[in-house]
């Protein structure tokens, strides 16, 4: 990956969530991931347009690894005496609206930059979460979780070569989905970042800057592939709106 595990961490200062205490806070967060994992059933769809037989096959192992990630936080979400429930509507625009348009959208949007989050969410839960049968699950799926977000970034790069255009349509959709985890950062701060004394949540209490990280690592990441040349800070708010607006205005 062009992240490292290291850039991708997030310092809970040794906080962690208990299973008994945090029971409401972990069936939220769980039916987040699972209904993510669900959208991995969008895969069969990029079969069609796959541009080589190696990318292909990539998508067909992906898919059943998809399904197996459903199994597995059914299994959390067992073992914890969790109950399925509907996600949050941001979370579905991020992990179904933002579905891409064409294969470089969807190695960009879908698998670099959204899987890219999810395994930071992957990388945070396993940091903090105090149930260590969970938390092994977790840290198998996670390496399956990293060959995805590499294919993506590997695939994004090949795709945007020599297309300025391309880049500049993926930067603008790019900046959307980051504008979404800034929206579900401000829910889940007001929604999760409480205990039954009123008090802020050890862990939760942090949710604002790990969310922020997760934007900041988004933005390294389009970095080193090559979609943005330069800070976001640099190009201003107008700019960006620009960028959104002509990427939106190509669909």
């Amino acid at each position: 990956m062009l992240l490292t595990r290291e850039e991708m961490s997030f310092d809970f200062a040794g906080h962690k969530l208990d299973p008994n205490r945090d029971r409401e806070v972990l069936e939220w967060m769980f039916n987040q991931f699972l209904y993510g994992e669900m959208t991995g059933i969008q895969i069969g769809h990029w079969l069609y347009d796959a541009p080589d037989v190696e990318s292909a096959r990539f998508l067909a192992r992906q898919s059943l690894e998809e399904m197996q990630h459903v199994d597995n936080f059914l299994r959390i979400m067992n073992s914890l005496g969790l109950e399925p429930k509907p996600a949050h509507p941001m979370v579905r625009f991020l992990a179904t609206g933002m579905m891409g348009g064409s294969w470089a959208e969807h190695v960009a949007l879908e698998m670099a930059q959204g899987e890219g989050f999810v395994l930071m969410a992957f990388y945070g839960v396993i940091d903090t979460l105090d149930h260590k049968p969970s938390v092994d699950i977790l840290k198998r799926a996670v390496k399956q979780e990293e060959r995805h977000v590499e294919f993506g970034e590997r695939e994004t790069a090949k795709a945007i070569a020599g297309k300025a255009w391309l880049r500049r349509r993926l930067l603008g959709l790019s900046l959307v989905s980051m504008w979404g985890v800034r929206k579900l950062a401000g829910f889940m701060d007001q929604l999760l970042n409480k205990t039954a004394s009123g008090e802020p949540h050890p862990v939760m209490k942090h949710l604002p800057a790990f969310l922020a990280l997760s934007n900041q690592c988004a933005e390294t990441r389009l970095r080193r592939i090559g979609v943005l040349d330069r800070p976001l800070a640099e190009l201003g708010g107008f700019k960006r709106f620009l960028l959104v607006a002509e990427a939106y205005g190509g669909k």
